[in-house]
């Protein structure tokens, strides 16, 4: 037998050897627990998220189990970094947000690793609407009324965020550069401690999720103005969209499944899959929807590719023009 000979038979052979074990991690997945890191604290809209989709992931996935992990800290770029040195074998999975997985470069520098390029997309699974909130002493009532004031007293607003960067930043960042106006904006760490600060008054305005400021609008502590979606939310009927006064105007957050770059294409639709399979559970939709005013998207990976794409490209000229950074 000739050397190209033997050697053509010899990578057949690891082909064939080889072959089994593609196929299992494709296959069987998930053939032993799963990690899915979670970039904040236990508690919040994010790890509230996580545990409902953990609790259904054994009926999705043939009995395995998803063990959530929280490794907050630094916008959640911690976990971002963590995960981005993981293999891309199927075994740890984050839950993603805007930060740590589209525009942490921009927020951070000097940032160990690119989160456009650093993260295989699996899925996205909710997005949670938001909503403008204000302090009893403010006295507009509507979206046109708070540009108005906010034009005649430039810079003698405040409003609070959940952080430098946080999605309760930029969409104040966005709305207030859609609107023309200015406000001095207050950094707090969680978005319990931005709607503190505006329950107490030190900020007039915050812009958190629905389910963080629902309970305290229907408990008349502060004021719905409008929120960010076009759909606006059941949950809050009559409260506006802010696209009513400003067209286009369109935030929420968002949150999917990524993997370590690199992903065989096959691994990844069937992680997809049984994600897919949680995400049109009717009584996972019931729940996030009564918990958090989520709504469940779904889609494949190539699309959540896309959102996150279009997500790092409209935030990064805002970023850049406010001069926004933590760190």
């Amino acid at each position: 037998m000739t050397h190209k000979l033997l050697r053509r038979h010899v990578l057949a052979g690891m082909g064939a050897l080889a072959a089994p074990a593609v196929a299992r991690a494709q296959g069987t997945w998930p053939d032993r627990p799963i990690r899915l890191i979670v970039p904040f604290g236990a508690g919040g809209a994010i790890d509230t998220l996580s545990r409902t989709v953990a609790a259904k992931f054994p009926e999705a996935s043939g009995g395995q189990t998803l063990v959530v992990e929280n490794r907050p800290g630094a916008g959640g770029t911690i976990a971002g970094a963590f995960v981005a040195r993981e293999k891309p074998d199927g075994l740890t999975l984050m839950m993603a947000d805007v930060g740590a997985n589209a525009i942490g470069k921009e927020l951070v520098p000097s940032l160990s690793y690119d989160p456009p390029t650093a993260f295989t997309p699996i899925i996205h699974l909710v997005n949670l609407p938001a909503v403008l909130m204000a302090h009893p002493s403010v006295s507009a009532t509507s979206i046109q009324q708070v540009i108005e004031q906010a034009k005649a007293r430039p810079d003698g607003f405040t409003y609070s965020s959940a952080g430098n960067g946080n999605g309760s930043h930029l969409f104040m960042a966005l709305f207030l550069k859609e609107a023309g106006v200015s406000m001095v904006h207050v950094p707090y760490r969680s978005g319990a401690e931005m709607v503190t600060a505006l329950l107490r008054g030190d900020a007039q305005f915050g812009f958190p999720t629905v389910s963080s400021g629902i309970g305290q609008i229907r408990q008349g502590n502060a004021k719905a103005i409008a929120v960010g979606n076009a759909a606006g939310t059941p949950l809050l009927p009559g409260v506006p969209a802010i696209s009513t006064v400003l067209p286009g105007f369109e935030v929420a957050v968002w949150h999917g499944i990524v993997a370590p770059a690199g992903m065989d294409p096959a691994l990844a639709r069937r992680i997809n899959e049984v994600f897919g399979r949680i995400a049109a559970m009717p009584d996972v939709k019931q729940r996030i929807f009564d918990t958090q005013a989520g709504t469940v998207v779904g889609g494949t990976p190539e699309a959540f590719a896309g959102h996150i794409a279009r997500e790092v490209a409209r935030w990064t000229p805002i970023i850049r023009a406010g001069g926004i950074a933590t760190g």
